[in-house]
Protein backbone atom coordinates (compact mmCIF):
# COMPACT_ATOMS: atom_id res chain seq x y z
CA UNK A 1 0.00 0.00 0.00
CA UNK A 2 2.85 2.34 1.04
CA UNK A 3 4.34 1.45 -2.24
CA UNK A 4 1.48 2.45 -4.28
CA UNK A 5 1.61 5.86 -2.89
CA UNK A 6 5.40 6.49 -3.08
CA UNK A 7 5.04 6.42 -7.12
CA UNK A 8 2.38 9.24 -7.40
CA UNK A 9 3.86 11.25 -5.25
CA UNK A 10 7.23 11.52 -6.72
CA UNK A 11 5.53 12.02 -10.12
CA UNK A 12 3.81 14.90 -8.81
CA UNK A 13 6.96 15.94 -7.28
CA UNK A 14 9.03 15.79 -11.04
CA UNK A 15 6.50 17.44 -12.81
CA UNK A 16 5.97 20.59 -10.19
CA UNK A 17 10.01 20.91 -10.54
CA UNK A 18 8.96 20.70 -13.81
CA UNK A 19 6.55 23.25 -14.04
CA UNK A 20 8.58 25.29 -12.06
CA UNK A 21 11.64 25.62 -14.65
CA UNK A 22 9.65 26.10 -17.09
CA UNK A 23 7.22 28.87 -15.75
CA UNK A 24 10.01 30.72 -13.28
CA UNK A 25 7.79 33.19 -10.77
CA UNK A 26 9.47 36.36 -9.75
CA UNK A 27 9.04 36.44 -5.89
CA UNK A 28 10.79 39.75 -5.46
CA UNK A 29 8.62 42.91 -3.87
CA UNK A 30 7.19 45.04 -7.17
CA UNK A 31 8.79 48.40 -7.73
CA UNK A 32 7.55 51.88 -7.28
CA UNK A 33 7.39 54.02 -10.13
CA UNK A 34 8.62 57.39 -9.84
CA UNK A 35 8.37 60.77 -12.03
CA UNK A 36 11.34 63.04 -12.34
CA UNK A 37 9.31 66.06 -13.62
CA UNK A 38 13.48 67.44 -13.53
CA UNK A 39 13.94 71.43 -13.05
CA UNK A 40 11.05 73.83 -14.88
CA UNK A 41 12.15 77.93 -15.44
CA UNK A 42 9.56 79.94 -16.49
CA UNK A 43 9.53 83.28 -18.41
CA UNK A 44 6.63 85.63 -17.73
CA UNK A 45 5.44 88.23 -19.78
CA UNK A 46 3.60 90.47 -18.06
CA UNK A 47 1.24 93.14 -19.31
CA UNK A 48 1.98 96.87 -18.34
CA UNK A 49 0.83 100.37 -19.48
CA UNK A 50 3.72 102.46 -21.67
CA UNK A 51 3.61 105.31 -20.79
CA UNK A 52 2.12 106.09 -16.84
CA UNK A 53 4.53 106.93 -14.26
CA UNK A 54 4.34 107.42 -10.49
CA UNK A 55 6.10 108.91 -7.50
CA UNK A 56 7.69 105.84 -6.35
CA UNK A 57 9.29 102.79 -8.65
CA UNK A 58 6.07 100.56 -9.21
CA UNK A 59 5.05 97.97 -11.45
CA UNK A 60 1.99 98.37 -14.28
CA UNK A 61 -0.48 96.45 -14.10
CA UNK A 62 -3.57 95.87 -15.88
CA UNK A 63 -4.51 93.53 -19.36
CA UNK A 64 -4.31 94.24 -22.57
CA UNK A 65 -7.20 94.52 -24.62
CA UNK A 66 -5.04 92.99 -28.08
CA UNK A 67 -2.03 91.13 -26.94
CA UNK A 68 -0.12 89.85 -29.51
CA UNK A 69 -0.21 85.59 -29.12
CA UNK A 70 3.06 83.91 -27.92
CA UNK A 71 3.94 82.43 -31.97
CA UNK A 72 3.41 86.40 -32.87
CA UNK A 73 6.03 87.36 -30.04
CA UNK A 74 8.10 84.77 -30.81
CA UNK A 75 10.59 86.44 -33.49
CA UNK A 76 10.83 89.61 -31.76
CA UNK A 77 11.70 87.72 -28.27
CA UNK A 78 13.78 85.64 -29.91
CA UNK A 79 15.75 88.28 -31.68
CA UNK A 80 15.89 90.20 -28.25
CA UNK A 81 17.19 87.35 -26.33
CA UNK A 82 20.18 86.93 -28.72
CA UNK A 83 20.78 90.58 -28.22
CA UNK A 84 20.91 90.35 -25.10
CA UNK A 85 23.11 87.48 -24.65
CA UNK A 86 25.30 89.13 -26.84
CA UNK A 87 25.50 92.21 -25.06
CA UNK A 88 26.09 90.44 -21.82
CA UNK A 89 28.98 89.03 -23.52
CA UNK A 90 30.50 92.11 -25.07
CA UNK A 91 30.33 90.21 -28.08
CA UNK A 92 29.20 93.82 -30.30
CA UNK A 93 30.12 92.15 -33.59
CA UNK A 94 27.37 90.30 -33.12
CA UNK A 95 25.36 93.13 -31.65
CA UNK A 96 26.02 95.29 -34.73
CA UNK A 97 24.52 92.29 -37.18
CA UNK A 98 21.33 93.42 -35.54
CA UNK A 99 21.39 97.50 -36.12
CA UNK A 100 19.78 98.91 -38.61
CA UNK A 101 21.48 99.63 -41.38
CA UNK A 102 20.22 103.44 -42.07
CA UNK A 103 19.00 104.78 -38.77
CA UNK A 104 21.63 103.29 -36.52
CA UNK A 105 20.50 103.13 -32.39
CA UNK A 106 20.14 105.33 -30.38
CA UNK A 107 20.59 105.03 -26.84
CA UNK A 108 18.83 106.92 -23.92
CA UNK A 109 20.11 106.78 -20.43
CA UNK A 110 17.14 107.56 -18.71
CA UNK A 111 13.44 105.97 -20.09
CA UNK A 112 12.48 109.29 -21.51
CA UNK A 113 13.55 109.62 -25.38
CA UNK A 114 14.71 112.69 -27.08
CA UNK A 115 16.41 112.30 -30.17
CA UNK A 116 17.33 116.13 -29.88
CA UNK A 117 19.90 114.50 -26.76
CA UNK A 118 20.01 111.29 -27.37
CA UNK A 119 23.02 109.72 -29.81
CA UNK A 120 22.90 107.45 -32.81
CA UNK A 121 25.64 105.46 -33.25
CA UNK A 122 25.91 103.10 -36.69
CA UNK A 123 26.68 99.47 -36.43
CA UNK A 124 30.14 99.80 -37.43
CA UNK A 125 30.56 102.08 -34.38
CA UNK A 126 29.47 100.14 -32.21
CA UNK A 127 31.40 96.72 -33.07
CA UNK A 128 34.51 98.97 -32.77
CA UNK A 129 33.75 100.72 -29.56
CA UNK A 130 35.90 99.27 -27.29
CA UNK A 131 38.82 101.13 -29.51
CA UNK A 132 36.92 104.66 -29.48
CA UNK A 133 38.24 106.51 -26.76
CA UNK A 134 35.97 109.79 -27.50
CA UNK A 135 34.55 111.27 -24.77
CA UNK A 136 30.70 111.98 -25.95
CA UNK A 137 27.67 113.41 -23.82
CA UNK A 138 25.04 111.45 -23.43
CA UNK A 139 22.43 113.54 -21.34
CA UNK A 140 22.58 114.36 -17.57
CA UNK A 141 22.66 112.95 -14.80
CA UNK A 142 19.13 112.27 -12.68
CA UNK A 143 18.93 114.14 -9.40
CA UNK A 144 22.67 115.91 -9.98
CA UNK A 145 21.92 117.98 -13.48
CA UNK A 146 25.35 117.08 -14.67
CA UNK A 147 26.35 116.35 -17.99
CA UNK A 148 27.10 112.30 -18.63
CA UNK A 149 30.36 112.58 -19.97
CA UNK A 150 31.39 108.94 -21.45
CA UNK A 151 33.26 106.58 -23.76
CA UNK A 152 31.49 104.24 -25.38
CA UNK A 153 32.40 101.26 -23.72
CA UNK A 154 32.08 103.55 -20.15
CA UNK A 155 28.29 103.99 -21.25
CA UNK A 156 28.03 100.87 -22.33
CA UNK A 157 28.65 99.78 -18.62
CA UNK A 158 26.69 102.40 -16.48
CA UNK A 159 23.72 102.63 -18.81
CA UNK A 160 23.57 99.51 -20.86
CA UNK A 161 24.51 96.46 -19.34
CA UNK A 162 24.47 97.57 -16.00
CA UNK A 163 23.12 94.40 -14.59
CA UNK A 164 23.01 90.85 -16.08
CA UNK A 165 19.50 91.13 -17.96
CA UNK A 166 19.72 87.40 -18.70
CA UNK A 167 18.53 87.57 -15.67
CA UNK A 168 15.59 89.43 -15.93
CA UNK A 169 12.79 88.06 -13.57
CA UNK A 170 10.31 89.54 -15.65
CA UNK A 171 10.24 90.42 -19.61
CA UNK A 172 7.26 92.24 -21.76
CA UNK A 173 6.49 92.32 -25.38
CA UNK A 174 5.76 95.98 -25.90
CA UNK A 175 4.78 96.52 -22.63
CA UNK A 176 6.31 98.36 -19.76
CA UNK A 177 7.16 96.35 -16.47
CA UNK A 178 8.29 98.96 -14.42
CA UNK A 179 8.00 102.60 -14.24
CA UNK A 180 9.19 105.47 -11.90
CA UNK A 181 9.33 109.44 -11.83
CA UNK A 182 10.56 109.58 -15.93
CA UNK A 183 8.45 109.61 -18.63
CA UNK A 184 7.76 107.08 -20.48
CA UNK A 185 7.12 108.22 -24.02
CA UNK A 186 8.50 104.90 -25.67
CA UNK A 187 5.97 103.96 -27.49
CA UNK A 188 5.22 107.75 -29.12
CA UNK A 189 8.78 108.09 -30.10
CA UNK A 190 9.13 104.63 -31.70
CA UNK A 191 5.92 104.92 -33.63
CA UNK A 192 5.43 101.81 -35.59
CA UNK A 193 7.85 100.11 -33.41
CA UNK A 194 8.29 97.09 -30.83
CA UNK A 195 10.15 96.71 -27.78
CA UNK A 196 11.43 93.82 -25.57
CA UNK A 197 11.71 94.78 -21.90
CA UNK A 198 14.20 93.29 -19.66
CA UNK A 199 13.15 94.13 -16.02
CA UNK A 200 14.44 93.15 -12.98
CA UNK A 201 11.90 94.66 -10.51
CA UNK A 202 14.48 94.98 -7.25
CA UNK A 203 17.65 93.68 -6.42
CA UNK A 204 17.84 93.52 -2.92
CA UNK A 205 13.93 93.78 -1.21
CA UNK A 206 15.12 96.06 1.64
CA UNK A 207 15.37 98.51 -0.80
CA UNK A 208 11.69 98.08 -1.34
CA UNK A 209 11.96 98.27 -5.23
CA UNK A 210 13.94 101.69 -5.24
CA UNK A 211 16.69 99.57 -7.11
CA UNK A 212 14.70 98.48 -9.96
CA UNK A 213 16.57 98.24 -13.37
CA UNK A 214 15.15 97.98 -17.28
CA UNK A 215 16.55 97.69 -20.44
CA UNK A 216 14.34 98.14 -23.17
CA UNK A 217 15.01 97.11 -26.97
CA UNK A 218 13.41 98.69 -29.83
CA UNK A 219 13.35 96.77 -33.28
CA UNK A 220 11.37 97.78 -36.13
CA UNK A 221 10.71 95.19 -39.09
CA UNK A 222 12.58 95.22 -42.56
CA UNK A 223 10.80 92.50 -44.43
CA UNK A 224 10.87 89.58 -41.95
CA UNK A 225 14.13 90.93 -39.89
CA UNK A 226 13.68 92.47 -36.85
CA UNK A 227 16.69 95.22 -36.83
CA UNK A 228 17.85 97.25 -33.34
CA UNK A 229 17.06 100.82 -33.43
CA UNK A 230 16.76 101.94 -29.81
CA UNK A 231 18.31 100.90 -26.54
CA UNK A 232 16.33 102.33 -23.56
CA UNK A 233 17.80 101.92 -20.08
CA UNK A 234 15.56 102.53 -16.91
CA UNK A 235 16.13 103.01 -13.60
CA UNK A 236 14.59 104.27 -10.36
CA UNK A 237 14.87 108.54 -10.34
CA UNK A 238 14.41 111.15 -7.86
Amino acid sequence: MKRSLLFPCILCLLIGLLIGVLVPIDWTPAKTTTADVGTMTFTTLEPSSSGSSSGSASSASGASTSTPSASDNFPLLNTACIVNQALRQKDYATVAKYIHPTRGVTFTPYSTVNFDSDLTFTSTQVQDLAKDKNIYTWGFEDGRGNPIKMTMEQYFARYVYNIDYTQASMIGVDQIITAGNALENLTEEYPGCRFVDFCLPSADPHNDGLDWSSLKLVFTLEDTNWLLVGIVHGEWTI
